[in-house]
């Protein structure tokens, strides 16, 4: 399935306000909805952010299970959960929905930095231990979130070599954070090539570069990432929707003469234990 693209729209985030917005999905309802029309319109997997009651970012795993279940009851695409939500969650906040909603993929930021003009991401090595073995025993796939070259080092020569992560890695290249890799061309090529040979990878630019690494991505044969959580504009004053923003990757993986993974056309190239 070398010319099938998985296609993950990553709906919400924790931070990105419906005042920026208005689309962006907030409650489980509105988050169901959106991963129901952008699988509908062909989007293999959805990436999963969970919001309180003041639209902030939150751990809740009810909210989380409320969401996922709604979206089992209506699609079968594959679910991918966030393990870092919240900055106000403990580590073990950060990982107690996984046992309770049981997602076929969940994140894994591999490691801690300045994420400005925030504050430190924190990413512990003790707790990025725990976090892959827990993933582990429960069957779900880690989704490595790369941020810097030197998280790919540590993934592979101590996460790997110990066990905490599991042959072969998925890597999700996350490019254009103030405080990390910024998202050119270069930037994105040099990360790929760090990678273990037998890895599967996608990549996604954050903002005005979406379009610059999406493209790049696809040429260089990753996988790709769209959403409100990482661009709320389709076009310079031009407000996005998820489902605008599937749309036009899938118009553009095509034009490229690949193909949309299908959910599980996705869950075979992941190696993925399917749920719900």
């Amino acid at each position: 399935m070398s010319d099938k693209v998985i296609l993950t729209v990553a709906t919400t985030g924790a931070v990105t306000p419906k005042e920026l917005n208005p689309h962006v999905p907030i409650t489980p309802k509105e988050i169901a909805e959106d991963a129901y029309k952008c699988w509908k319109a062909g989007a293999s997997v959805v990436h999963l952010h969970m919001r309180d009651d003041q639209g902030l970012g939150t751990m809740d795993k009810h909210k989380f299970k409320e969401t996922i279940d709604r979206i089992r009851d209506t699609c079968d695409i594959v679910i991918n959960v966030t393990t870092a939500g919240d900055h106000r969650a403990s580590y073990e906040q950060r990982m107690e929905h996984l046992a309770y909603v049981q997602p076929e993929i969940a994140s894994f930021d591999a490691g801690s930095f300045n994420w400005l003009p925030g504050g430190v991401f924190e990413n512990s090595p003790e707790f990025l231990s725990k976090l892959g073995q827990t993933m582990q025993e429960l069957g779900i796939k880690t989704e490595i979130e790369i941020f810097d070259s030197g998280m790919i080092h540590a993934c592979v020569k101590y996460f790997n070599a110990k066990g905490f992560l599991a042959s072969p890695m998925h890597f999700q290249l996350v490019l254009g954070v103030l405080g990390a890799a910024s998202a050119r061309v270069e930037d994105l090529v040099y990360l790929r090539n760090l990678l273990p040979k037998d890895a599967t990878w996608g990549a996604f630019g954050i903002g005005r570069d979406h379009l610059p690494i999406m493209l790049t991505t696809l040429a260089m044969g990753g996988h790709v990432r769209v959403g409100l959580e990482d661009n709320v504009y389709y076009s310079k004053g031009v407000l996005a929707t998820n489902l605008s923003l599937t749309e036009r990757a899938i118009r553009i993986i095509h034009e490229a003469d690949k193909a949309v993974a299908t959910p599980d056309e996705a869950r075979a190239i992941l190696g993925l234990k399917k749920r719900g």
